[in-house]
């Protein structure tokens, strides 16, 4: 199951616009944690990792259901964090 939203990638291609970055010199890794053997309505969790291929630079963010990965992300392009 894919926890990045349509919106959240369009976000983050957007963030990096904004940036004057190429958006294939990033790369995005989602890990799914949620628990599959909850018998309860369950929010979907992971990780995503995000990787500047030309520094190798990478930083992990939370996602899933309330996450706000974009937002720390374009935190810390503006930070020099992927620089």
């Amino acid at each position: 199951m894919k926890l990045i939203e349509p919106d959240e990638k369009a976000d983050f291609h957007a963030a990096l616009r904004d940036r004057h970055l190429a958006v294939d010199d990033f790369e995005l890794h989602e890990i799914d944690t949620t628990d599959p053997k909850t018998d309860e309505i369950f929010a979907l969790t992971g990780f995503v990792t995000v990787t500047r291929k030309s520094t190798g630079h990478k930083r992990q963010y939370p996602i899933g259901d309330g996450s706000h990965w974009v937002e720390e992300f374009r935190r810390d392009l503006q930070e020099g964090a992927f620089d």
